[in-house]
């Protein structure tokens, strides 16, 4: 099954890091197991562009969709045999250390191609 892993800080939150994995460790792990499929880091959330379609008309505001503190940072597409290895492995993400993964499931657990719908 296919799962994202949604990476969120908050850069106004500090938590220690002291014996923290360095991220290299992990993509090594993950890669050597042959879960990781894709992943990587965001721009800054002022960097974001937002856009909604309301009346038929295309509406666009700079930064996030959301005004909050905590933001998305990055992502990871794992595939794994279930939610409990998902698990393992975001707990072992050094994101998991500074802010938050949340675990999605895929839907339907298909990814779609965009090359192969365009």
């Amino acid at each position: 099954m296919k799962y994202l892993l949604i990476h969120t800080y908050d850069p106004t939150d500090e938590h220690s890091t002291e014996g923290m994995p360095p991220f290299q460790s992990w993509l090594e792990e993950m890669t050597t197991r042959g879960v990781n499929l894709h992943g990587g880091y965001l721009a800054e959330p002022s960097d974001a562009t937002t856009v909604q379609v309301r009346d038929r008309e295309v509406l666009l505001s700079d930064g996030p969709f959301a005004e909050t503190k905590e933001q998305i940072a990055g992502y990871d597409v794992i595939e794994c045999a279930d939610l409990d290895e998902a698990i393992e492995i975001a707990s072992k993400h050094p994101t998991a250390w500074q802010g938050k993964i949340e675990v999605r499931p895929i839907a339907g657990d298909s990814c779609v191609d965009a090359q192969e719908s365009g």
